[in-house]
């Protein structure tokens, strides 16, 4: 044991205990226990720590220490995502401000570029991770683009290849005029932006009549090759078959019946742009249908667009499109309409859907596997409403666009010949031994991030090759994930698992909350609406931190975490102000068991009533927090831990032993207190350990202990025979009772250093019994002198009465205040209240203030009207006690 410094500082003590726990080697596997393997979903290289990653990051060290102490062969494995076009566009801004693009660098020059800034800034992520307190491995740290890992991605590609799964053609795919590349829906942003819905005639080649089209888009009208309604759509059933002659082109087009179509949306009638919508291009494949592109990759029209709109962007062809439809007298009405639009989250320019030859990976035969191992439970969801989510995506899957118009990445492994045929091959030499002496170039394309990144859980662990780590950790036990990449990633893993491995990669998703703000926005810090995790590390601890979001994590519910006013976060200085707590009680405890010599944390059985319930309780909760790691509720496990620790231990325990624990003498009877109370407190700090691990530590390091570190001290188990539900149940009328006269000293003004005297009673001879043999529990804690303890009360004056747990409890109030001024004050204090309840009142009766005051006022305005009216009550429930 060392002395106790009188506040707990984490700024050095968290580097010195990560310094301790790393050089010890303890985040590395041990070979022994079952295994219970983690691989992280890796950040962005570009990244840096955000709210969202705190979470994650947090969430999975909590499991991998808990399981650590449990005794489980743990590995967690870092690494970080090579992020393609994120990569390359922090690059691209870099040598633009050099006056430079990246093809005046030409493609070799420019990835030298990337790779430098790579081993520059990409490990910045990976160390504020170990700011956060992660137990991972990071001698087994991976990267999406090390030597090891492309070997794995060759693999997978040529693989496919061979089993025909992959295949070049021409598809409509998510395209960034600005970046010039395909990317993933998980780029793309939605949000909704103010435009319009143009209803547009659509005569018919004979004369006979016309259709109504709605659009949001008239500029791909130039490249309509159809239109459809729904066969069930009354209204046009008699004129399916039709020849429609396209308005401003003059080209034929027909008129189709096609269920994609809906008869509540717009006029029924849907035009069709194959080249230009995804949905349409399937309607495109079943009816056979021309695809007409008629935009560009840069945005701009094409020449199939016609020589008068050629050359234009697209939002000025729309302006010029709908004044020659209205010129035409093809316009009917163009109304204000709210359109869902997609953007680029690296650039924000509006994507294109654009028909494009690429690379695509045929993914039915792939998900079959993956879907029947979450139907058969060998996969779970937590939340289970996200199994859904995965499915209805699985069972409709499309292809895969594989192929990504960038240069940093993984090359596509392709060659072509020059008499056209294609060559796949794991390397530049096999591509020439293949191609036999004819002239090969390989493909410019790099490989989607997400292929690479599907096969994270086995490459890390050493696939292709058959390593001891696959053997042994492969499959892995969770995977904890935002829901976002459910179907980009999750969906995806699951597929190479078993194509690759013949088994499931993980056999539980854990999917984490999102973070928002007070408002319910999304946190970020590029919308102003974030908070930075370093930031409130600094301020507050990592422990603090870490608690605050831990706490608050409820399964499939999102959290509100409340931004930075006036240099405070409220709910990580609550959870600082936990930590102090924990610091404090461990400080008074050591300060009285170094009284003692040789006091170990130990339980020596006893019959007090006191520690028969602590035990009890200490049982509880263990019982309680390994149940809900179990079931991932993790805000759970926080929740009891703070209510033992703070409620159940410190204002109780601490209290009712504090006569013993805190004596001068050095009894066998004090020694035991003692150790029990030392007990108690080392057994909580193992609990909290995996959720706080550094204040923890350097606790337990300064108590009598056995072992290196608490990291890797036994995790608490329930002992056979504590769980005390008699102890319990006398326990809480105890504090029943205790709770109640502090209430009425409080309600009168009485001043907390005066003795009272109360009187108790009950009816119940097991009542009675259980304070007769708890006086000195209640008269220490409640400042009183019981002078009655019977079945009834003698008659009393002025007294304050209430009945708890069937005790009677009566506080003669004769000379320890001046009745008629406190009934004075009462008085005022309930016309204060009723007034200001009054006027809150008629604010809410009132539709304007309602209707258009922020919605937290307008809360904050109705939870304060619901505590006056308790707090007036409560008052007159006082003045009637008073006569």
């Amino acid at each position: 044991m060392t002395d106790i410094p009188k506040a707990y500082e984490p700024r050095g003590t968290e580097d010195r205990w990560c310094e301790f726990w790393n050089s010890r080697g303890y985040f590395k596997p041990r070979g022994e226990g079952a295994p219970y393997c983690i691989t992280i979903p890796p950040p962005n290289v570009t990244g840096s720590l955000h709210i969202g990653h705190a979470l994650c990051y947090t969430i999975q060290d909590c499991l991998i220490r808990w399981k650590r102490m449990q005794g489980y062969d743990t590995l967690c494995v870092p690494g970080t995502d090579h992020a393609g076009i994120a990569t390359q566009n922090v690059v691209e801004k870099q040598i633009r401000k050099e006056g430079l693009t990246r093809h005046d660098l030409g493609r070799e020059r420019f990835i030298e570029r990337v790779w430098d800034w790579v081993h520059q800034y990409g490990g910045v992520i990976l160390s504020q991770l170990k700011t956060l307190g992660c137990s991972f491995d990071w001698d087994r740290t991976r990267f999406t683009m090390d030597e090891k890992y492309v070997e794995a991605v060759l693999e997978e590609f040529v693989r496919w290849w061979d089993e025909g799964h992959i295949y070049r053609g021409k598809r409509v795919i998510n395209w960034c005029p600005r970046c010039l590349t395909a990317i993933s829906d998980i780029e793309v942003e939605h949000t909704d932006r103010a435009g319009k819905l143009y209803h547009i005639k659509y005569p018919f080649k004979d004369g006979s009549g016309h259709v109504f089209v709605a659009t949001t888009r008239p500029e791909t009208m130039l490249g309509d090759t159809a239109a459809v309604a729904n066969p069930t759509d009354e209204r046009y059933k008699d004129l399916f078959g039709r020849t429609i002659l396209l308005p401003l082109v003059g080209r034929e087009i027909p008129f189709l019946a096609d269920e994609y179509a809906s008869p509540e949306f717009g006029t029924g009638v849907v035009k069709v742009t194959p080249a230009h919508d995804p949905n349409d291009f399937e309607v495109g494949l079943r009816h056979n249908l021309e695809k007409i592109v008629v935009i560009d990759e840069q945005g701009k029209m094409s020449a199939d667009a016609g020589a008068r709109y050629a050359g234009l962007d697209r939002f000025e062809a729309r302006k010029l499109v709908v004044e020659d439809l209205e010129a035409q007298g093809f316009l009917q009405k163009a109304d204000d309409y709210t359109i869902p639009t997609a953007t680029c989250e690296r650039c924000h320019t509006v994507i294109e859907p654009l028909l494009s030859e690429q690379w695509f990976v045929r993914m039915s035969e792939l998900a079959k596997p993956a879907i029947e191992a979450v139907r058969d439970g060998r996969i779970s969801f937590v939340p289970e409403r996200y199994k859904r989510v995965y499915l209805d995506w699985m069972e409709n899957i499309k292809d895969w666009c594989i192929s990504r118009q960038l240069w940093f990445g993984h090359r596509i492994p392709v060659w072509k010949t020059d008499d056209g045929e294609y060559i796949v091959a794991r390397s530049e030499q096999e591509a020439v031994s293949k191609a036999g002496g004819r002239v090969i170039v390989q493909d410019e394309d790099v490989l989607d991030t997400w292929f690479s990144s599907a096969l994270w859980p086995h490459a890390v662990l050493g696939w292709p090759d058959k390593t001891p780590d696959l053997d042994r950790y492969y499959p892995t036990s969770v995977l904890v994930t935002a829901r976002e990449i459910i179907y980009l990633w999750v969906a995806r893993m699951i597929m190479t698992g078993f194509d690759f491995m013949g088994e499931i990669p993980y056999s539980s998703v854990y999917v984490y909350a999102t973070v928002l703000n007070e408002e319910g926005r999304r946190m970020s810090k590029s919308l102003g609406t974030g908070v930075d995790p370093l930031d409130l590390i600094a301020i507050y601890g990592t422990d603090a931190l870490r608690f605050s979001l831990l706490v608050r994590t409820a399964k499939g519910q999102d959290i509100r975490f409340a931004g930075m006013k006036e240099g405070k976060q409220k709910q990580v200085e609550e959870a600082r102000n936990f930590a102090n707590k924990i610091w404090n009680a461990a400080r008074f405890v050591l300060m009285n068991v170094e009284k003692s010599s040789g006091i170990e944390a130990k339980w020596v059985p006893s019959d007090a009533l006191a520690d028969r319930w602590i035990l009890s309780e200490l049982d509880l909760t263990i019982r309680q927090v390994n149940e809900a790691l179990e079931d991932y509720r993790i805000n759970d496990v926080g929740q009891t831990l703070y209510h033992f620790f703070w409620d159940d231990f410190c204002d109780w325990y601490i209290e009712l032993s504090k006569a013993l624990v805190a004596s001068s003498e050095d009894t066998q009877e004090v020694r035991n207190a003692r150790g029990r109370i030392l007990y108690v407190l080392e057994s909580s700090l193992r609990l909290l350990h995996p959720l706080m691990p550094f204040i923890t530590e350097d606790i337990w390091q300064r108590l009598p202990h056995s072992g290196e570190s608490i990291m890797i001290a036994p995790f608490p188990q329930a002992r056979e025979g504590a769980d005390d539900e008699e102890a319990r149940a006398e326990m809480a009328t105890l504090i029943n009772v205790i709770t109640r006269i502090r209430n009425i000293r409080s309600e009168f003004n009485v001043p907390n250093s005066s003795r009272i005297a109360v009187h108790l009673s009950s009816d119940d001879a097991g009542a009675r019994a259980l304070i007769q043999s708890n006086l000195d529990y209640i008269e220490r804690l409640a400042r009183v002198h019981v002078v009655s303890s019977g079945e009834s009360i003698p008659q009393l004056d002025n007294a304050a009465r209430d009945i708890v747990s069937g005790i009677e409890i009566a506080v003669p109030l004769e000379g320890l205040i001046d009745v008629t001024k406190e009934r004075e004050r009462l008085s005022r204090e309930v016309n204060r209240k009723e007034n200001e309840a009054s006027g809150l009142a008629t604010r809410l009766q009132n539709e304007s203030f309602v209707d258009k005051a922020p919605a937290e006022v307008v809360e904050q305005a109705r939870l304060r009207h619901s505590e006056l009216l308790v707090d007036i009550e409560k008052l007159r429930s006082t003045l009637r006690s008073l006569g």
